[in-house]
């Protein structure tokens, strides 16, 4: 199930304090981002070895929007560092089973390792690209915002109906999507336009998290018909 992510475009500020204060939030991003994201495979794994079950749509939505609310108010405080531990590890319980489906298929080991490589290649590349060329790229922000919402939607009346062809579109779109994202929330970093790093973790987490498992989709669709 791919999560959605929309936020705001904030002013950008000027001078050596707003530098300063971009590597900041840059540097603990990225440290708080690693956390999270060993911690999901931690809680992806206890899930895949002790074979739990997936919660649902439903309890997946009310679990992931529920947490992403109480990250979000909660996110100048203490309290903010735990609900992304909260959410990020809610996330990776969610993936267990996923990951067990696919390692159950004779390739599987290797659709998922394919889908790791695939997703830390892209994410470090784009990554590396708006942080070495500091290009602005906000204008991308409404785009963005209205085409998670219809793939998010798509998805939804893709596992409704149950619509393989929709799935796989909506899967490709996602990657395509993630991939803005991350270029569109490094920029926004950079350029001050987000300033808690506790919210940009968020959105590059469920970023990686959208662009794995979709990528995990469209390859193992791949592999079972060769």
């Amino acid at each position: 199930m791919n999560y959605p992510r929309t936020q705001a475009i904030a002013l950008p500020h000027s001078g050596a304090e707003s530098v300063l204060a971009t590597n900041k939030v840059i540097r603990n991003t990225y440290m708080l981002l690693s956390m999270t994201l060993l911690f999901a495979a931690v809680t992806a794994a206890v899930s895949v070895v002790l074979k739990l079950p997936h919660p649902g749509l439903v309890i997946t939505l009310v679990g992931y929007f529920g947490l992403l609310f109480a990250t979000h108010k909660l996110k100048n405080s203490g309290w903010g560092l735990v609900s992304v531990f909260a959410l990020t590890g809610f996330m990776g319980y969610t993936l267990g089973p996923i990951i067990s489906r696919y390692l159950g298929l004779p390739n599987g080991g290797e659709i998922v390792m394919q889908a790791m490589g695939g997703t830390a290649a892209i994410f470090v590349g784009l990554s590396a690209y708006a942080l070495s060329t500091k290009k602005d790229f906000s204008f991308m922000g409404g785009f963005l915002m209205v085409g998670i919402l219809l793939a998010f939607l798509a998805g939804l009346a893709a596992i409704f109906f149950e619509i393989p062809a929709l799935s796989l579109t909506v899967s490709a779109a996602f990657v395509l999507l993630m991939s803005g994202l991350i270029l569109f929330e490094t920029s926004n970093i950079i350029h001050g336009g987000e300033t808690n790093y506790v919210m940009a973790t968020v959105t590059l987490f469920v970023s990686i998290f959208n662009l794995f498992t979709s990528l995990l989709q469209l390859l193992g669709f791949v592999g079972s018909n060769e």
